[in-house]
């Protein structure tokens, strides 16, 4: 099987599958995810899933139709399944999903990372106050003249 046809047989295949209810064929390929044409809308705990995408396996594999020189990379299907739960089955990943978690966990870790910003100011902060120089002594009293001493030391 030649290049050309190979990828048309994993094209097909994916267009072959059912279009959800009511939504016409291949219509879930795309991301139209526009207010009116979905439901639900629950929240997304960014922090556990980034947990999820970082334990998530990725690895390199060709489709039994590729030829030996074409790789992919990403997760099996069945380990995105056990992770997330979202998409169609085990067999697939769908694009709209797999651009909702990268979505996600980028959040997450933009919010990581602005967290680590702020505490790595203030521990600047707080450490510049420890190290900063010690202020000047107050300057040393000038030594007492012998005519001075000699008072001190008479007695009345």
């Amino acid at each position: 099987m030649d290049q050309v046809s190979g990828r048309l047989r994993a094209l097909t295949a994916v267009f072959r599958r059912p279009a959800p209810r009511g939504a016409p064929s291949g219509r879930h390929l795309a991301s139209a995810a526009a207010g009116g044409d979905v439901t639900g809308g629950e929240p997304v705990n960014g922090y556990q899933l980034l947990e999820k995408v970082a334990e998530l396996p990725v690895s390199t594999w060709r489709y039994t139709w590729d030829p030996p020189e074409i790789r992919h990379l990403g997760p099996m299907a069945q380990d995105w399944w056990a992770a997330f739960g979202v998409g169609i089955d085990d067999r697939t990943i769908c694009c709209t999903d797999a651009n909702g978690v990268a979505v996600v966990a980028i959040q997450a870790l933009h919010r990581l990372l602005a967290e680590t910003r702020r505490e790595v100011a203030e521990l600047r902060e707080a450490l510049d106050g420890l190290t900063a120089p010690a202020a000047p002594a107050a300057e040393p009293a000038p030594p007492a003249s012998p005519l001075d001493a000699a008072v001190d030391t008479v007695a009345p």
